[in-house]
């Protein structure tokens, strides 16, 4: 078996698609059925089955995903190493972050970085915390700068980078917004909030306790977009101090708050590149 051979399943594994796979790796689609036409001879079962437009893995396929993702993992461990050695900072830094991250805090990070590492190619994946993490484990990405979890994760290392305030917020233009606001007002008024199952909304949740509203207009991943329907007077929710501008009033109810931390998530025992090492240090985190 060939690494592009492994490479491409692996490509195709995720995308289910020759012609998508065939723009990610920037070949023709062809040469993707001539890779995997290869490497199902060399294994001696098929991969995939073609049923029409769709293509699906077979069992021996599953069978192959992880194995295909330690080796390559492995590969690219030993290829950081050597160039850790050489000493010098390029190639490509593959990192996650989410959204939110992406548009208020990385900008002025990555313009330092790129002033002082130009010839670093970015590789920046935009996706939800709990996303990144399984790709560090398989080695797909280098680090995650995302928000980080309560608990420590499972071969995961944690280096928190900002701790950001989050306040209970209600737009100006909402019926409620030059009044007085009560607890039991708050829990009867619509809520927007962050999607169940991130970090985020938990933390938000555990802050809220018994003031759950009983009436949550939306939930979403995008901390941008419950900022403009709070904005525009659908409801409230809880924001980081970062968001907050004019357009939004703070609600003091007493202990309403909470803190979430944003940082760095990476596997305890990978090797850097000099590329993802010499972010650390532009963000001053030692690890």
């Amino acid at each position: 078996m060939d690494i592009v051979g492994l490479k491409t399943f692996l490509s195709l594994a995720e995308t289910g698609s020759f012609s998508r796979t065939a723009e990610t790796l920037f070949v023709t689609q062809p040469a993707v059925s001539k890779r995997i036409t290869t490497l199902e001879q060399s294994v001696g079962m098929k991969l995939f089955d073609r049923i029409g437009k769709t293509v699906q893995l077979t069992q021996a396929g599953k069978a192959l995903i992880p194995g295909s993702q330690r080796i390559l993992a492995e590969l690219d461990e030993s290829m950081r190493v050597l160039s850790n050695l050489h000493g010098s900072t390029e190639g490509t830094l593959s990192m996650a972050t989410s959204h939110h991250i992406g548009l208020h805090r990385l900008p002025s990070v990555l313009q330092e970085y790129t002033r002082q590492y130009p010839d670093v190619e970015l590789d920046i994946r935009f996706m939800d915390s709990e996303q990144a993490f399984p790709m560090i484990l398989n080695g797909e990405i280098e680090f995650a700068l995302v928000t980080l979890p309560a608990q420590p994760l499972p071969n995961l290392k944690q280096l928190k980078v900002w701790s950001e305030p989050m306040r209970c917020v209600i737009g100006r233009q909402h019926v409620l917004a030059d009044k007085k606001i009560t607890r039991k007002q708050l829990q009867q008024t619509p809520a927007i909030l962050q999607a169940k199952g991130t970090y985020t909304r938990e933390l938000v949740d555990n802050a809220l306790g018994e003031l759950r509203p009983a009436n949550i207009l939306l939930e979403t991943h995008y901390l941008e977009t419950i900022k403009a329907m709070v904005q525009s007077g659908l409801g409230w929710s809880m924001l980081p101090d970062s968001m907050i501008d004019d357009s939004l009033r703070i609600i003091n109810i007493q202990r309403l708050k909470t803190r979430r931390q944003l940082g760095i998530v990476l596997h305890e025992k990978r090797t850097l590149s000099n590329a993802a090492d010499s972010l650390l240090r532009v963000l001053d985190i030692e690890y």
